[in-house]
């Protein structure tokens, strides 16, 4: 099965999601929230963050930052490939009448990237610290709703973003400990 046909298929499925999220959901409020949930999943806020924290938290809180900086940071090369090897069109450009910001991303939309860095850069915190899941893994699910609420990506762009930012940030544990 070739990926556009993988992708529509996809598409019937959770096309019905996708539409309930960005249409239904648009008010005033939730637009606040999701925007800086949003800044809070992009490259610059994740790697900035992470460096912070690396160069001055101490103990297991430096080390969580360096893991971050470094799980964020290796996670970008798989999804960079997936755009490029297999191009996904945006939610928005298949349903005209979804909701987008002012100037919607045009690059292909699978995996999330913003979703993956949120991921890599929240995981290892919640593994320094697993009293902070209750509040990270909120904010690391937010971002990858916030996404498909703006219409930039399906649910499924944004589980795999999440897998892969998870996965990346264990096997970088490994390597910095």
């Amino acid at each position: 099965m070739g990926m556009s046909r993988f992708y529509r298929l996809l598409e019937e499925m959770e096309g019905p999601l996708f539409l309930h999220v960005n249409t239904r959901w648009n008010r005033e409020a939730l637009n606040r929230l999701f925007f800086v949930l949003t800044l809070m999943g992009g490259a610059t806020f994740c790697l900035g963050f992470s460096l912070l924290a690396g160069l001055f938290g101490h103990g297991a809180w430096s080390t969580a930052g360096w893991q971050s900086l470094a799980a964020v940071a290796v996670s970008h090369l798989p999804v960079a490939i997936a755009k490029r090897s297999a191009p996904r069109k945006r939610p928005y450009q298949v349903y005209p009448h979804a909701n987008t910001g002012k100037r919607p991303l045009r690059d292909p939309s699978f995996p999330s990237g913003h979703t993956t860095a949120a991921f890599a850069m929240l995981t290892p915190w919640m593994m320094a610290q697993p009293l902070l899941i209750p509040l990270l893994l909120p904010i690391a699910f937010g971002v990858a709703l916030s996404r498909v609420y703006f219409g930039l990506h399906y649910p499924s762009d944004t589980a795999a973003g999440a897998l892969l930012g998870s996965v990346t940030a264990l096997l970088v544990s490994f390597w910095i400990s």
